[in-house]
């Protein structure tokens, strides 16, 4: 396979699994917004909930930089639509199938119909917007299900219709990798930066946190069957980190990621840098415990775990992707 395609099919699956992370974490903060004001006092203070959303995306310092103030309809407006944000949930989804449209012949037929007829359903949203000025209420959880959707048929159809071959390797490890990252983010910016210092940990405003952010990744329901009990933040992190029945876990994400970077290796002959320090992580997820992460620091074990996914992907783009050029992502 060339390399540029590779890295075509790397970004194409990144760019929707972000769109994706987007889409559910402005949908929690909603939710969040949205409760009475006896269950979260600090709505309305700056530094919380809207303020997390940017923090967990990556783009506080974009928006800064924009001169908006943060509230609900900048911040949303700014993740979803900005052309001016290079990560927005319109530039993903047309940044996907621009990688795609190149290397059509590598992907099948219905990952391509996924992919355009999503470019295609946002552009009906941009024109709603542009003549109201923004979506309305409505509109707007319409706009989240359906990049929800897209994402999840996008990923279906590769799983569903594509050769295990080295096209299908490169697109996983774009999933997990972005997966790995966005679930780390969020959990970080949960226990750092949302909960305001006058709050306690275990009260009803963290609680309520909790169960916005195991929304946000679809681990209600998982969390229940597996603890059996009330949230709880060290079990929350458990889950989170360290169970690898969890699929948007750190530990299954990293398990995937050693998978297919295996299978690329045997493939082509080799193994690299690329797989040893994919599974130097693994085997440190393996090892740890969620006592000794709290010992340690949630914030210290996170922001290690981010450089390190971050580091995986620049390795692999040099061992394997052809990112000379304009660069696929971020």
């Amino acid at each position: 396979m060339l390399a540029r395609t590779a890295d075509s099919i790397f970004w194409v699956s990144r760019y929707m699994e972000r769109a994706d992370f987007l889409a559910r974490i402005i949908q929690a903060t909603q939710r969040l917004v949205g409760l009475p004001t006896e269950y979260n006092p600090g709505i309305g203070r700056p530094g919380t909930e809207w303020d997390s959303v940017l923090e967990a995306s990556g783009a506080a310092e974009g928006f800064r930089d924009s001169g908006r103030p943060v509230d609900e309809a900048n911040v949303v407006e700014y993740l979803a639509f900005a052309v001016e944000n290079p990560s927005s949930v319109r530039n993903c989804i047309a940044n996907a199938r621009s990688n795609a449209r190149s290397i059509r012949v590598a992907l099948t037929a219905e990952m391509w119909e996924s992919i355009n007829g999503a470019w295609f359903e946002l552009a009906r949203f941009e024109q709603a917007k542009s003549m109201g000025g923004r979506l309305k209420l409505d509109e707007r959880t319409r706009f989240l299900d359906f990049v929800q959707q897209a994402s999840c048929d996008f990923d279906g159809r590769a799983y569903r219709t594509m050769l295990r071959n080295d096209a299908y390797w490169f697109s996983r490890l774009g999933v997990y990798i972005e997966r790995a990252d966005n679930t780390a983010r969020i959990l970080d910016v949960k226990y750092n930066v949302l909960l305001p210092e006058t709050e306690v940990v275990g009260g009803s405003l963290d609680y309520f946190q909790w169960t916005a952010i195991l929304r946000a990744v679809s681990a209600l329901t998982a969390y229940h069957w597996v603890y059996r009990q009330s949230i709880k933040p060290w079990l929350v992190a458990d889950l989170l980190i360290l169970r690898p029945e969890m699929p948007r876990s750190l530990i299954s994400c990293y398990d995937n990621i050693v998978y297919f970077l295996d299978a690329i290796g045997r493939a082509y002959g080799r193994q690299g840098s690329a797989q040893h320090h994919a599974r130097a992580v693994y085997e440190r997820l393996q090892k740890s415990s969620t006592g000794a992460v709290f010992q340690a620091g949630l914030h210290e074990f996170i922001t290690g775990f981010v450089e390190d996914n971050s580091r995986l992907g620049e390795i692999i783009s040099g061992q394997y992707l052809d990112l000379s050029g304009v660069p696929q992502g971020a």
